[in-house]
């Protein structure tokens, strides 16, 4: 990502209200509710112009009808009306009024109605938008390669996709038909006002710049302020979703107050932030009103003189007054506005910030799909390093694997074991060097056709919300049921998933809650064997059951990886004693490869490992396993 956080590009709000243009028709209708309701609005005035002139003249007529016409007519003329126009006004008072009631009573009815329809069309393509901008967001975030994960925290993520979205939400289905409606009642005020009365519009017009001046410095400095507001609410759901995911580590050591005060700091951080926006707003709030204050200040000193004179009419006096209400309710909506607006632009960019991402792994142009493969690994002078920096993972690793080849990788902690299997689906790419399979560069070939033939199960079982079924059927959602009953008594998990009530429906809650750790991992395999991969990536698979699961586990997957190209990594060498070739790893380089009897002899550091597994294993338990294995292949 080239762009930063602090600093959204200001484009980015206008990409999204772009969105609309998803749902033209639902927007039409939103915005010809909102003409047609404030057109309804500015009708209003003229009919109580209408009103209280028709009394006015009704009033004069009725008290002069006993004067000289002469008199009256020099009333009229001063009125700006004729003898005649007077002299019906005295005889139809009550019918004007009444007319003009109604009237008015017609075009509140029109406004109420088009307001209501604006209101729900504009909440409902709103909310639309946020469906599409949400579902965009997630189909990226699935896109991206590992290693844009390894740099942003999930909860960060999670903020961007609900949080900064909705913001996003509030500003297109409310801030911007208020922006709209404030817009088209101030120029349909001020042209009516110039039809009214020129000179005394010419008043209030040097006023509108300096509030719209206000607006747009105001918006500039609320924009990256609430950029960083939406950056500590960030850090705070991320401290929050990690608790929530660990929670069982932080009572087990017992670090509560701990994990309290961290939360405590961040809600501080973010707490201070909101409040140093809110001085900045609650500061324009008073000066929008004062503004409109100036200009309220002005018409009443220049109106009255006006009024004084006799060049303007009571009636004319009050319909100025409301249309300059008209202006004025704009400059002070200018607050809500802008709040909104800085809230919606900051967030549309660290929405975009995410659509935007390049993967470092990403599909050629005219990538071809991977045709079934028979199997055959090359590795070829791989070098690998996290984020294109620092110190290689992986340097300069080359080997073979042959179809149908076992390959176990062994190693210390950190030799680079999980980096391999890693690069195998194009989890990563690596910095330097060529992975092929069957001849073919992983980087020309269409990931889904990579990744749909290639089993795995990772060290860190991740189950789903859902049964047992829907979890093993996974990657093959139409699987049929014998199929997911001979998978999973291939990994061993048939007999505990029968003794459950509800067998293969039982729900596995959040992260398979409700399931042992060796139950997890051996739906794990299941899963994997499933799509009858013709690559099997084994992260120490078993680690998370017994002895002698173990061990029927291993009994299934030596029948089941005939044919098939399989990568093991292990932390136990019986586990791999009859592997084709065994990868012995070390600060990233392979430093010993063969079959077993060959490593003991010319490897120490594979003979620590195995000298290392006899001391510790209890009463030689896992050598018998390793030696009933070898006799059962």
């Amino acid at each position: 990502m080239k762009r930063s956080p602090t600093s959204p590009a200001p484009s980015s709000l206008t990409r999204a209200i772009r969105y609309l243009g998803h749902y033209r028709r639902e927007t039409a209708y939103a915005y010809g509710a909102l003409l047609l309701a404030t057109s309804a609005q500015l009708m209003v005035p003229l009919l109580i112009h209408r009103m209280i002139d028709g009394i006015t003249r009704g009033v004069v007529a009725q008290q002069t009808a006993a004067l000289p016409a002469t008199v009256q007519a020099a009333i009229a003329s001063r009125m700006g009306i004729t003898l005649a126009q007077l002299t019906q006004a005295g005889t139809q008072p009550v019918q004007a009024l009444v007319i003009s009631g109604l009237l008015i009573l017609v075009f509140a009815m029109v406004r109420g109605l088009f307001s209501f329809s604006q209101a729900y069309m504009g909440e409902r393509v709103s909310q639309s938008v946020a469906f599409d901008l949400r579902n965009d967001l997630f189909s990226r975030i699935q896109r991206l390669s590992f290693s844009y994960h390894d740099r942003n925290q999930t909860g960060q993520l999670m903020v961007r996709a609900t949080d900064d979205v909705e913001k996003v939400r509030v500003f297109i289905g409310q801030g911007l038909l208020m922006a709209t409606s404030a817009l088209l009642l101030m120029v349909g005020a001020i042209v009516i006002l110039f039809t009214l009365n020129p000179r005394l519009t010419l008043v209030v017009l040097p006023i509108l710049p300096l509030a719209l001046g206000l607006f747009l410095v105001m918006g500039s400095v609320a924009r990256p302020m609430f950029g960083l507001v939406q950056r500590k609410l960030s850090a705070l759901n991320a401290i929050l979703q990690e608790n929530m995911a660990g929670i069982k580590v932080v009572k087990a050591f017992s670090r509560e107050p701990e994990q309290e005060q961290r939360f405590q700091k961040a809600a501080d951080d973010f707490l201070a932030q909101i409040l140093k926006v809110m001085r900045l707003m609650t500061f324009l709030m008073p000066l929008v009103f004062f503004i409109a204050n100036l200009g309220q200040a002005a018409i009443l000193f220049f109106g009255g003189r006006q009024m004084i004179l006799g060049t303007l009419s009571l009636g004319e006096w009050q319909t100025f007054s409301l249309y300059l209400m008209f202006v004025f309710i704009p400059v002070a909506q200018l607050g809500f506005i802008i709040t909104q607006m800085s809230q919606a632009s900051a967030s549309a960019g660290r929405i975009f910030e995410i659509t935007d991402a390049r993967s470092d792994v990403v599909e050629a142009p005219d990538a071809r799909l991977l045709p079934t493969v028979r199997g055959r690994v090359e590795f070829e002078n791989v070098t690998f390093r996290y984020f294109g920096g620092g110190k290689p993972v992986l340097e300069r690793v080359s080997f073979v694997a042959e179809p149908g080849q076992q390959i176990a990788l062994l190693g210390r902690t950190g030799s680079g074991k999980s980096t391999i299997i890693n690069l195998i689906p194009r989890f990563y790419d690596p910095t330097e060097g060529v992975i092929r399979i069957d001849g073919v560069d992983l980087r020309q070939v269409a990931l889904d056709s990579l990744r749909s033939q290639i089993g795995t199960v990772l060290q860190e079982t991740t189950l789903f919300s859902g049964t047992i079924r829907d979890n093993i059927a996974f990657g093959r959602t139409d699987a049929p049921m014998a199929e997911i009953v001979q998978v999973a008594e291939a990994a061993a998990a048939n007999e505990f998933i029968q003794s459950f009530p509800l067998g293969y429906g039982t729900p596995v809650g959040e992260r398979g809650v409700t399931l042992s750790g060796g139950q997890r991992q051996r739906l794990a395999i299941a899963r994997a064997l499933l799509l009858d991969p013709r690559i099997l990536i084994l992260d120490d698979s078993t680690s998370s059951v017994d002895l002698e699961t173990e061990w029927r586990i291993q009994q299934a997957l030596i029948r089941l990886m005939q044919g098939r190209t399989s990568f093991v990594i292990a932390q136990r060498i019986s586990t791999v004693l009859n592997a084709d070739q065994i990868l012995v790893l070390d600060d990233g380089a392979i430093v010993a490869r063969g079959r077993h009897e060959e490593l003991l002899e010319t490897s120490e550091i594979y003979a620590d490992i195995y000298s290392s597994q006899l001391v510790d294993d209890s009463a030689g338990v896992t050598v018998d396993a390793a030696a009933a294995m070898a006799t059962e292949s």
